[in-house]
């Protein structure tokens, strides 16, 4: 039967792509980043003696429980879930454990500005390759261009310093494990990105993930130097890091990664270096030189261009 209605009526009942609005998926995600930039601030106020390892396991160990205990859904979830999503359950809480036992001991060998040039440019790099391998999304020419603006600008950011003062030289050992650590990151955001995306709760993703990351990172807490986290400092350091940068900076990670692919997420966060150096000059006193200011810009555009809802 031919159809009768007009073209303006057919196109009237022709439904609407939805958008994803700045304030759903890239909003989250950059304020996400925010949290994580107070990170070295407050690290900096740990007791002296405070083991960095030490410090990230017992963020981690905090804060992943409250992930996991605060919601009902992650209690659940690995029941809930077939073997295959059990697997990649399994497999999420490996790297979230894996990324603090890589990239605190990067720190000391490679430098603060290297491990964290290398950690965070090489994730955005490491999630767009694996989306791609595993099919789930073909980076695009829009993220690819944003991705290299923004990396470069990281670096220019957080190498500023080293670059006007003389530079060190190179740990590959320092290198390799800041990169793993970047792959650890990479590997968890996918793999939450693609359980969320099937439907499953974030909060639930997010509390089974650092649940069981937790667990597996308690021994290196226990086995170590216990005596500084017994000090206020030391607790107040733990108590931040645990309950402002892992509990409420995932949860809003995982809100994001509904309405953002893990690839673009991984983008945005890193505004945490641009945070953590406008942190540094304020809260610290620290300086930084022409071309780190040029690098935050440059950094900057790159995230506006990501972020910003592409024209249809």
């Amino acid at each position: 039967m031919p159809n009768r209605l007009s073209a303006p009526a057919r196109a009237r009942l022709t439904p609407t792509p939805r958008r994803t609005r700045p304030i759903d998926g890239p909003v989250p995600i950059l304020v996400t980043a925010l949290l994580w930039g107070t990170t070295g601030t407050a690290s900096s106020l740990a007791p002296g003696g405070a083991p960095a390892t030490g410090i990230g396991a017992a963020a981690l160990v905090l804060g992943g429980l409250l992930l996991f205990l605060t919601d009902r859904t992650a209690w659940s979830l690995p029941r809930r879930c077939g073997t295959r999503e059990r697997w990649l359950l399994a497999a999420g809480a490996v790297a979230v454990a894996g990324y603090p036992l890589t990239f605190y001991p990067a720190v000391p060998r490679a430098g603060v500005a290297v491990a964290t040039v290398i950690a965070l440019g090489s994730a955005p790099v490491f999630t767009g390759l694996l989306a791609w391998l595993t099919r789930q999304g073909r980076p695009g020419g829009r993220w690819a261009g944003a991705t290299a603006l923004a990396v470069l600008g990281c670096a220019v950011l957080v190498l500023g310093p080293e670059l006007a003062g003389g530079g060190r030289a190179v740990d590959l050992l320092g290198v390799l494990l800041a990169t793993l650590s970047g792959l650890s990151f990479a590997v968890y955001s996918l793999i939450a990105g693609r359980l969320i995306g099937g439907g499953r709760p974030a909060a639930g993703v997010m509390g089974a993930m650092f649940g069981g990351a937790a667990v597996l990172v308690l021994p290196v807490l226990l086995l170590g130097d216990l005596h500084w986290l017994a000090s206020a400092r030391g607790a107040g350091v733990v108590l931040h890091l645990g309950v402002v940068t892992t509990f409420l900076a995932y949860r809003l990670y995982g809100h994001g990664l509904r309405h953002t692919p893990a690839q673009t997420a991984t983008t945005l966060t890193l505004a945490e270096p641009a945070v953590a150096a406008v942190l540094g000059v304020a809260a610290l006193g620290e300086r930084l030189p022409a071309a780190s200011w040029c690098g935050l810009a440059v950094l900057a555009a790159g995230l506006a261009f990501l972020a910003l809802p592409e024209r249809r």
